[in-house]
């Protein structure tokens, strides 16, 4: 999976009960841009089944989750975990910096990053870090291009 150049964009985090997040339906856009099934995926703020559908949301895409610099993309993955913090009962598989590092390495590939966990009050938390251009749809347009110097 190498050769791959462009930038990131960051999207969510979506937080609430894993029973909706389960409902693939609006997770998903419809066959047609302009049908109903897409409307309503294109409202929805939880993560698309496939990843690199956020790039149709243009509306939830935003300038400060736009990065050219990987570190940046890293550094709003570990403050979102923070916020959100997960339920680690079962104890910690990886530390966070951990995650991020790995996320990390995948995003320069050109792999998205999806988190996704259960917080201690049971709410589903998750987000991500999408690679623009997408490998996997190359014909999505970017929904926000990254500032130049």
């Amino acid at each position: 999976m190498g050769d791959w150049n462009g930038h990131w964009h960051g999207f969510g985090p979506w937080t609430g009960p894993r029973s909706e997040f389960a409902k693939e339906g609006p997770r998903r856009p419809g066959a047609q841009p302009g049908d109903a099934d897409t409307q309503i995926f294109l409202g929805n703020t939880m993560t698309p089944v496939e990843t690199g559908h956020w790039l149709l949301r243009r509306n939830q895409a935003a300038r400060e989750r736009t990065w050219t610099d990987v570190a940046d993309a890293g550094a709003w993955m570990k403050r979102v975990r923070e916020a959100n913090p997960a339920d680690l009962s079962g104890g910690p598989l990886l530390m966070v910096e951990e995650l991020v590092e790995q996320n990390c390495a995948s995003l320069r590939l050109g792999s998205d990053a999806v988190w996704g966990y259960y917080t201690p009050v049971f709410s589903y938390v998750s987000f991500a870090v999408v690679c623009c251009p997408s490998r996997f749809f190359p014909d999505i347009a970017c929904p926000l291009p990254p500032r130049t110097q």
